[in-house]
């Protein structure tokens, strides 16, 4: 937890140093199961993206006190209980709290969770998020394409009737990812807990009661990516293998789009000729654009470029800059010395250098 001057006046960053938390973000976890209750009767938990860990401690108190709640007693549910967090980051331990250091896209990480929680979790929470780069709708994208690869591996880890729990951006597409969600939970909201600053776009977007859609297998491949493609997609039936197929257009052994061709010389303008009569004729006539456009926003610069007005941006010519290249000009022509003063027959650039500095 870093001293930025913000942070220094903020309540909960101070807060969460005494109690123990390693990071302010603990307090929004638990505002948000204050309004929703999903840490009720839940023995197994996976924290995804969960470094630097405050997000573990706090499962580690509620999982704690379902312990030693009578119903957990009875049947005997304590002994189940699981705590998982995952991360590219490492994380810092934390008994009981299993670490996993490793990439929620890849499947390799979903088997690892899976072990480490001897069986599928109740709930899966998720606080990660990119780099804002200040950009909202941008920051949204990329905040709504981790929320959809942790519920990827969330549709493989996580029970039926489980719970999950993301951070989003709150943006105008945001409808798309509540209603994606949707198709997988009963019951989905979005909420803003107290300690979540206002400036912030912040927002968390609850899921209850996961129920699987029929038929659909999780997977964590994408067929798109895969070399032997029509053989993995020939395997997928039903709602699996919704996938728009990639066509390729036109005459592919046609003309190259990517190709520079050479023109053949001019000819005459003013007259009509066949376009492949044009490119396998001796003599070429490049045309105007058959509507040129209206008023376009580069326009100013080509006529100050034509009229040699566009502002030219100069090197400052100090004595600095002389005197490096003076530098380097000696240096060249020491090099220049000792590859031809050099007793090698067919001296290396290594060589020469090497020569030089002993």
């Amino acid at each position: 937890m870093g001293k930025v001057s913000k942070d220094k006046r903020d309540i909960y960053y101070r807060q969460a140093k005494e109690d123990g938390y390693r990071a302010r973000s603990a307090y929004k976890l638990l505002q948000l199961d204050e309004e929703f209750h999903f840490f009720k009767y839940v023995t197994k938990v996976v924290d995804l993206c969960a470094a630097p860990g405050s997000w573990s401690q706090v499962c580690c108190e509620k999982l704690a006190k379902n312990a030693n709640h009578p119903v957990c007693k009875e049947y005997e549910m304590d002994k189940e209980i699981k705590i998982v967090a995952v991360d590219l980051q490492p994380i810092a331990p934390y008994p009981p709290v299993i670490t996993i250091q490793g990439d929620i896209t890849e499947e390799s990480t979903a088997t690892k969770i899976i072990e480490a929680a001897e069986g599928k979790v109740d709930l899966v929470i998720c606080d990660g998020a990119p780099d804002v780069t200040g950009l909202h709708a941008f920051d949204e994208f990329l905040q709504s394409q981790l929320v959809l690869s942790a519920l990827n591996i969330t549709t493989i880890i996580l029970k039926e009737g489980g719970h999950f729990v993301a951070k989003i951006f709150r943006a105008k597409n945001i409808q798309l990812l509540q209603t994606q969600m949707e198709m997988f939970f009963k019951k989905v909201e979005v909420a803003k807990p107290k300690s979540s600053r206002q400036s912030s776009s912040e927002s968390f977007i609850v899921c209850m009661d996961y129920t699987p859609i029929p038929d659909y297998v999780p997977t964590l491949k994408n067929p798109m990516f895969l070399s032997d493609y029509d053989k993995e997609i020939t395997k997928l039936t039903g709602i699996n293998r919704k996938i728009v197929p990639f066509l390729a257009c036109g005459d592919t052994s046609g003309w190259d789009s990517d190709k520079t061709n050479k023109l053949p010389e001019l000819r005459r303008p003013g007259l009509l000729y066949d376009p492949l009569e044009v490119f396998n004729s001796p003599k070429y006539m490049p045309r105007n654009p058959v509507e040129a456009p209206i008023n376009p926003n580069y326009s100013t610069s080509i006529l100050l470029k034509k009229g040699d007005r566009l502002e030219k941006v100069e090197l400052p010519k100090s004595d600095v800059y002389k005197n490096i290249l003076t530098k380097i000009k000696l240096q060249v022509g020491q090099l220049e010395t000792v590859r031809s003063s050099s007793s090698l027959s067919n001296p290396t650039s290594v060589d020469v250098l090497t020569e030089l500095f002993d």
